[in-house]
């Protein structure tokens, strides 16, 4: 699943570039997901008093309400990005104000102040309103998404990678780099999505069908736990592939 963000002021053109990237993209024959930032303090979806607000208000951790025509799940806290990635499971996810990520950005902008307030090596590219009066800023090309979606969208099949891992720099740094740093180094063509170690496939754990990233120090305590363990069995072969399967309680 490949993961990318849009950034950018109130009015400078997010929604409107998101629109016509998700267009182009289904058009493509791409499957395409996305998430909204809500910076409004007070937003929340549920309605005091309504059936769903008194079932959280009794206790209920996780509520869902099911209608005809959707289905919403209301969870009681604000959920890490990863978490709400687990509900995902397409070819490219797009966020709309996401910055809390190492994902790569596209700004939006009405001047190139507001590019200057968000520039960072994880943008690939510069959108909005901006894009009716430039064509290129600080080495960075700038597309209108309305104009030129379809260059647009190109450059967004060109630089946008599966995601990473996204673990907090003290958690994880052994490629050399934070998961913010490869990403730059990626868009910079100075790295390749490859080079995460989380990603290597040697050590992967799976809850109900769906991968968790694990950092390499905890890879390598399961490593040791298990193999420690199955090679007093008959038939263990060193190197050999291992699977464990755990279901409910012993």
């Amino acid at each position: 699943m490949k993961l990318f963000s849009v950034i950018g002021i109130t009015k400078s053109g997010k929604t409107t570039t998101i629109e016509n990237i998700i267009r182009e993209l289904r058009k493509r024959r791409y499957t395409v997901g996305s998430v909204k930032e809500i910076h409004f303090e007070a937003f929340a979806i549920d309605t005091p008093g309504s059936n769903t607000d008194r079932h959280r208000k009794a206790g209920s951790q996780l509520v869902t309400a099911r209608g005809n025509y959707e289905t919403d799940i209301l969870y009681d806290r604000r959920l890490k990005l990863p978490e709400i990635m687990r509900h995902y499971d397409f070819d490219y996810v797009v966020l709309e104000g996401v910055t809390d990520t190492c994902a790569p950005k596209i700004i939006t902008a009405h001047n190139t102040e507001e590019v200057d307030e968000r520039l960072d090596g994880t943008v690939f590219a510069i959108s909005g309103k901006l894009a009716n009066s430039m064509r290129e800023y600080k080495g960075l090309p700038v597309i209108s998404a309305i104009t030129e979606c379809e260059r647009l969208v190109d450059l967004v099949i060109e630089k946008v990678f599966e995601r990473l891992p996204d673990v907090a720099d003290e958690c994880c740094s052994a490629c050399g780099y934070t998961c913010t740093q490869l990403t730059e180094r990626i868009l910079a063509g100075k790295a390749a999505r490859e080079d995460c170690r989380i990603s290597d496939g040697r050590i992967a754990l799976q809850i109900d069908g769906r991968e968790i990233p694990i950092v390499p120090f905890v890879q390598k305590i399961l490593y040791n736990a298990v193999t420690g363990v199955v090679k007093e069995l008959d038939g263990y072969r060193e190197n050999g592939e291992i699977t464990v399967t755990i279901k409910g309680k012993l």
